[in-house]
């Protein structure tokens, strides 16, 4: 296996080292450098950096990197305009093959060349492909109401396209057709392996720490690997680079605290700066509950968790940085239902950096990081299960800007330990433990041909442990037909190691473990046989963008996942293959092979003006599995997260002399769930001496009798939350910001599942008012 490793590792270095010094051409001239905001020293993201009168310019990265190449020799006018900032003017020299480095700063103002004021969005929408991208600030996830007083990413991500939360307890993160495993969620490149509590409102991360979140719902570029459905990439900000500020706030639900400053405060010279950024959150819903929400339920609602991130930012004189952070992420459910103990603990730190090289047009970014994730479950009627990861990655990525045309490449490095504990219904333990070791290496690029964009990408991903490799084609297309309309396309082959602790058959999924590099899964499935143990994935989507007005954009995607092998973990184990040989696959496996599909049509339309947002989402999916029964007959089932319709409507509202009061509402709508009808009871007798079990006097425990898998249908889901917010201005930098909100405003009873033996409903978050304060200075 290391010799595999080490030849991987070679060849992926050598395409690097031939790729490098042919892009070390000419290029005329070159500018290039970062945009920030003077107050806090924060980079300005995806903002309009281009040269007066010309064809020449770019938009800014998450970093507020920007380069404009290929620039003949000659004198220019740099224009950079972002809305609410004064546009910059600079006077600029180019000359043949030379380099201008550039530290730019916008100040807030109202004052904007109206000839030149182009939103950087839709900018970008012309020189991106961007299909299946969904791009988040905290400026709009502060645009829905706050449940519970705080602002969420968890609370926003249910309105995207595509999304399904299966609860409002305990809901989990379903894109596409997805499952929560085949979702990836990087924070600023360190992997985080459960980013929401169990109460399904809250994320871990707090929204003033956020700089950008790219949820990719498919056909993702070949930079991504390791997953087969999705990707939550998350960025935060540097800290204050001015002067000491922060943000402490409580609700009826829980507390937060930021603080952020100067370390070595930032100039428009060419000094270098240093800042940091903390945060902390926590709930007190489990004592608030006994007094406001008793009503709910008169134990309270003991959802309980603790949030703590810190990351220190050291910048030099050209813009190049590194960053080092940490986190500690935990939750915990006391006693609640049919959950005796549930918790889970997450926590690393790690490393990224980004080094603008002195006169090279190359962009080198890295990351190194270390997490590490346990979660225990304890129920009344089931055996108690344990599952833990932990590991590293560490990769490099490498960008040219060619006019136009970029060209990116790099390298990734994981490693990582799964230990998984679980006993089945009928006691059969099952037990894993892994090591597990993955490289990926990738190149892409992007070429504009007219009013064409095409972005082929290629990856090459080995997965050590099973002496694997998967090569992964992948493209991303689009065409410019009009000003205002716009074609794209996207597509790609995926691939991961990854399984889940739960299977996509259960219904209430609260326990989020993992496993890595199954062994024990069936030789054949469907007459054919198994040639690898990887999961894998092909995308196909298909896009129209359309902006009917300056602030009317629209958007429709269909799509297709054919997922062409899954890895589930076999609930219907009974014996032990090493004693009963001879028995079905589907009886002795710890694992099974599925297979299935994810298709449907996402649509949005967006109105945003100064004063007034609305947004329309209408989401239709179809999501299928098929699998092997004990006689080898092929079986189809939906997976209880298969919603058939989805509809989010959002409205945000400012009004107010100052603009300082806003109104803003959500309403979801969505079709049941499916379920597994109940056909009947019988008295059911364990055999618990075995043979010496006397039936005749052996106390009888109710069975019963199941129908078809799934069959069934929960009815459906729909509620209503409103919020208002008023903003009270203390001084320059502090303020006040109050707001009340309430969910489920005509308390809706949404059923989330019924309890078998007792025939109790237990229902998602009924009538739930809440209200906050957060203090600004």
């Amino acid at each position: 296996m290391k010799t595999n490793c080490n030849i991987f590792l070679r060849q992926a270095i050598g395409l690097m080292i031939l790729i490098f010094p042919v892009m070390l051409f000419a290029q005329n001239g070159i500018i290039r450098g970062f945009v920030f905001e003077k107050e806090t020293g924060e980079p300005v993201i995806y903002t309009n950096v281009y040269l007066y009168k010309t064809p020449y310019g770019a938009a800014t990265d998450v970093n507020g990197y920007f380069m404009i190449s290929k620039i003949p020799s000659g004198n220019y006018t740099l224009l950079v305009t972002y809305l609410g900032f004064d546009t910059l003017k600079m006077s600029m020299n180019v000359k043949e093959n030379d380099i201008i480095d550039q530290k730019l700063y916008l100040v807030k103002g109202s004052y904007t060349l109206e000839q030149v004021q182009v939103t950087a969005e839709r900018e970008e929408a012309r020189t991106e492909t961007r299909t299946s991208v969904v791009k988040i600030t905290p400026k709009q996830i502060k645009q829905i109401p706050a449940i519970g007083g705080q602002p969420d990413l968890a609370q926003y991500l249910q309105v995207l396209p595509g999304v399904v939360f299966t609860g409002d307890q305990g809901g989990q993160l379903y894109i596409r057709g997805g499952s929560p495993i085949q979702n990836k969620v990087i924070l600023d490149g360190m992997v985080i392996y459960n980013p929401f509590h169990s109460i399904g409102l809250f994320s871990v991360f707090d929204t003033d720490i956020l700089r950008s979140v790219d949820v990719y719902t498919g056909g993702f570029g070949a930079e991504y690997g390791g997953r087969i459905s999705s990707v939550m990439d998350i960025t935060t900000r540097d800290g204050n680079k001015s002067r000491i500020s922060g943000k402490a706030g409580a609700s009826t639900f829980g507390a937060n605290l930021m603080i952020e400053g100067p370390i070595i405060k930032q100039k428009e010279n060419d000094r270098g700066s240093a800042s940091f950024i903390f945060t902390a959150k926590n709930s007190y819903l489990e004592q608030s509950s006994k007094t406001l929400y008793k009503y709910i339920d008169e134990d309270g609602l003991p959802f309980n968790y603790t949030d703590v991130y810190g990351k220190v930012s050291l910048m030099g004189a050209n813009g190049s940085k590194v960053n080092f952070f940490g986190f500690s992420f935990n939750d915990q459910v006391n006693n609640y239902k049919a959950l005796s103990d549930y918790h889970w603990e997450s926590y690393g730190g790690g490393s990224n950096f980004l080094i603008i090289p002195g006169k090279s047009p190359v962009l080198i970014e890295g990351h190194l990081a270390y997490s590490q994730y346990k979660i225990a479950l304890e129920e009344t009627n089931a055996p108690p299960r344990t599952s833990s990861i932990n590991g590293f990655n560490l990769g490099f990525d490498f960008t040219y800007f060619i006019g136009k045309d970029e060209l990116k490449y790099g390298i990734e490095v994981l490693g990582f330990t799964t230990d998984f504990v679980f006993a089945n219904a009928v006691g059969t333990e099952v037990q894993q433990k892994e090591n597990t070791t993955e490289l990926g290496a990738y190149l892409k690029y992007k070429k504009t041909l007219g009013k064409f964009l095409i972005e082929p990408s290629l990856r090459l991903h080995y997965y050590a442990s099973l002496s694997n490799m998967s090569l992964e084609p992948r493209i991303a297309m689009k065409h410019n037909t009009t000003e205002r309309f716009r074609i794209k396309f996207a597509g790609g082959f995926y691939s991961q190691n990854l399984i889940s602790a739960t299977s996509d058959k259960d219904v209430v999924n609260l326990f989020y473990g993992f496993l890595s590099g199954p062994d024990d899964v069936p030789e054949t499935f469907n007459g054919n046989d198994i040639t690898h143990k990887l999961q894998k994935a092909e995308h196909a989507i298909l896009g129209f963008e359309f902006e009917l007005s300056r602030f009317i954009t629209t958007n429709l995607e269909c799509y297709y996942k054919n997922f062409s092998q899954l890895t589930n973990i076999n609930r219907n184990k009974l014996f032990d293959e090493e004693r009963y040989p001879n028995a079905p696959d589907a009886i002795t496996k710890d694992f099974v092979i599925e297979d299935g599909y994810a298709t449907g049509m996402d649509f949005t339309m967006k109105y945003d003006n100064k004063k007034i947002y609305l947004w329309l989402v209408y989401s239709l999916g179809y999501v299928t599995r098929n699998y092997e029964d004990v006689n080898g007959t092929m079986k189809s089932y939906y997976p209880h997260y298969d919603r058939r319709h989805n509809v989010n409507l959002v409205a945000n509202y400012n009004f107010g002399d100052k603009l300082d009061w806003e109104i803003n509402a959500r309403w979801n709508f969505g079709s049941g769930f499916p379920f597994t009808l109940t056909q009947g009871y019988y008295p059911l007798i364990n055999f618990g001496d075995g043979i010496y079990t006397d039936y005749t006097t052996t106390n009888e425990e109710l069975g019963i009798i199941y129908a078809d898998l799934n069959t069934g249908r929960l009815s459906s889901y729909h509620r209503l939350d409103v919020g208002i917010k008023k903003i009270f201005m203390l001084g320059r930098y502090s303020k006040i910001e109050a707001n009340i909100s309430v969910t489920n405003v005509y308390n809706r009873q949404n059923i989330f599942y019924v309890d078998r033996y007792t025939f109790e409903k237990i229902y998602q978050l009924p009538f739930m008012p809440s209200a906050g304060l957060m203090f600004t200075f």
